[in-house]
């Protein structure tokens, strides 16, 4: 409940100072009825692992609380910087779900990432309820566990903790737009090729995503040495933090 009060009182500050109204996510009306209930489907079996994950880990380590629900904060925020993309019906912006991934876990972050959206659906009108589902599959479900197992194998190869960091935030947030991508194409297709309508998006995102991928990326990976050089005694998921 902690994380939830947290991310609700980043909420309202954002309110106090609203951006330029724009569309964020993939908004309501844009996938039909058929295909927003699949991706709820989806996405539901995850998020629900995720809560567990965050009842259990709590239990057994009460700091894990504040540090979940500053890490909740952290996405809600990062996640809130809409660039539009015309003619896709969502926008570019980093997701911060690489970096949650690493500290939390990936199923915690795909829980963290439902009422980060669901907020922002809410109180800012960025996403929408119907496409719920469709947003957390891409940001917290494909987001969350690309970086996660790119940061594992990149540690396993042998990279150093801020090399590994960075392909994690890289490749969370270029994934997160590759499936959003395929969701946008999947369902708008009509008779047309699913193929050329998914290069289609997914060029449309390449002059915005492209960079702040990459931006994300070295966020993800200073944000890690710092943790690693302060705070190496919280209780990440990642065990190995300290090393360098």
């Amino acid at each position: 409940m902690k994380t939830i009060f947290v991310i609700i009182a980043i909420a309202y500050g954002c309110l106090a100072f609203p951006p330029p109204a724009s569309a964020m996510h993939i908004a309501d009306g844009v996938l039909p009825a058929g295909w927003a209930a699949l991706w709820y489907l989806l996405a539901a079996p995850v998020v629900a692992m995720g809560l567990r994950v965050y009842r259990i880990k709590s239990e057994r380590t009460p700091l894990f609380r504040p540090l979940a629900g500053f890490v909740g904060a952290a996405v809600f925020v990062i996640s809130c910087m809409p660039i539009p993309v015309p003619y896709t019906g969502t926008t570019s912006h980093p997701c911060g779900t690489g970096l949650a991934a690493i500290l939390l876990g990936p199923w915690l972050t795909a829980a963290i990432s439902s009422v980060t959206l669901l907020l922002q659906a809410l109180f800012l009108a960025h996403g929408g309820l119907t496409t719920l589902g469709a947003n957390v599959f891409s940001m917290g479900i494909a987001g969350a566990f690309s970086g996660y197992a790119v940061f594992r194998v990149a540690r396993w190869a042998g990279l150093s903790l801020f090399v590994s960091a960075f392909f994690a935030g890289l490749i969370s947030d270029w994934a997160t737009y590759v499936t959003t991508s395929a969701e946008l194409a999947l369902a708008l297709r009509g008779d047309g090729s699913v193929l050329s309508l998914f290069l289609a998006i997914v060029t449309a995102f390449v002059p915005t995503q492209v960079p702040l991928g990459i931006m994300e990326g070295f966020v993800t990976a200073f944000a890690m040495r710092f943790l690693a050089e302060r705070r190496a005694d919280l209780p990440f998921a990642v065990s190995a933090l300290g090393e360098k």
